[in-house]
């Protein structure tokens, strides 16, 4: 797992049912993945929006979520102080429909100013 930022730090990531060491995680179909990034911001922020993409063949195709307001349902509580570490919570379908390929997960929290204040990329394979 990758992780980048300027405007934060990011302490932890759990993806479920994927140990940390792993190359890649599994998503089963039809069934829900959830993901939990601990990040300290460095900077204050009133708002945040994740968005997703999967990463297929260096192609980004954007991934829907029920809720891209990160800062409902998700543990956060906006405005964020800069220096308090958080923990950001989010489950994600796996659809059906969806083909059995490897996929990187990008998985972005931007800012009111459209700025990442974490940027994360996961190593996957759709089963």
């Amino acid at each position: 797992m990758n992780k980048s930022s300027k405007l934060a730090t990011v302490q932890d990531i759990t993806f479920s049912n994927c140990a940390p060491e792993a190359k890649e995680c599994i998503l089963k179909r039809n069934s829900n993945v959830s993901i939990t990034v601990e990040f300290t911001p460095s900077v204050e922020t009133k708002s945040l929006e994740t968005v997703i993409h999967g990463i297929i063949m260096n192609l980004p195709v954007p991934f829907p979520l029920p809720q891209p307001d990160a800062c409902k349902d998700s543990g956060l509580v906006c405005p964020i102080k800069a220096g308090e570490k958080v923990s950001y919570k989010a489950s994600m379908p796996v659809l059906k429909s969806y083909p059995k390929v490897k996929v990187d997960i990008k998985l972005e929290l931007k800012n009111s100013d459209d700025e990442d204040l974490v940027c994360v990329i996961i190593s996957a394979r759709v089963n």
